[in-house]
């Protein structure tokens, strides 16, 4: 079992149910390492872009609503990298199944989850699913100096004199 990272994010209903604390200690079983956090508001391109993958269906539309808090009032994630032998394997796991309903019960999307009557999984987490799809989700939600971690290779960039790293 390698040592990698996976992208995490606690969506909007599960931080307007104050459920991140829940979710961390049950994600704490993993025995993995945080080494990126933060809370943001998901802006329109950043949610097309991290489901660009599901554009061509139906719940789409809402989908962007949901991850951009627009079904909840609640406009914020907070969004986590976690570390470690096996990580991804692990958190899904503890996450559970996508669907609510077949979620094992004692997993967070079991336990929290619900299925909206348009057919919308509400399922508090997003987990990633491989390690690409984990090295595209988490060059898409953090800079290289938001990972306190070297995970993959940056380059510097400099703009109006400012020097910064970034993904190459």
């Amino acid at each position: 079992m390698n040592e990698e990272a996976t992208l995490i994010i606690i969506k909007p209903d599960g931080l307007k149910k104050s459920l991140t604390g829940n979710i961390l200690t049950r994600l704490s079983e993993a025995k993995l390492k945080i080494i990126g956090a933060k809370v943001i508001m998901v802006g329109e391109k950043l949610a097309n872009t991290h489901y660009r993958h599901l554009k061509d269906q139906s719940f789409f539309p809402e989908l962007i609503k949901y991850i951009q808090g627009g079904l909840h009032g609640e406009n914020r994630v907070m969004a986590l990298v976690y570390w470690g032998r096996g990580a991804i394997g692990k958190v899904r796991r503890i996450a559970g199944a996508t669907n609510p309903e077949e979620a094992d019960p004692i997993s967070i999307r079991g336990a929290y989850g619900r299925i909206l009557t348009t057919g919308l999984y509400e399922n508090v987490i997003h987990a990633s699913s491989d390690p690409s799809e984990a090295e595209r989700e988490i060059k898409l939600w953090f800079s290289p100096d938001e990972i306190v971690r070297k995970l993959y290779p940056v380059k510097e960039e400099s703009v109006s004199g400012t020097t910064r790293r970034v993904w190459q």
